[in-house]
């Protein structure tokens, strides 16, 4: 089960050149190993998007 929260987080990160709290440098979608996570936060950035 994914967790919203975490997926929102995450992809707000991506889409704001966040950090990544485990590596310290910019969080990217490849940083995310899970893949549901993944899947779930490409469909966040897609839906949250604009012009997408």
């Amino acid at each position: 089960m994914v967790n919203q929260i975490v997926v929102r987080i995450a992809a707000e990160r991506i889409l704001l050149g966040g950090l990544n709290p485990k590596t310290g440098q910019t969080y990217v979608i490849d940083d995310i190993t899970n893949e549901a996570y993944r899947q779930a936060v490409e469909d966040y950035i897609l839906a949250n998007t604009e012009g997408i």
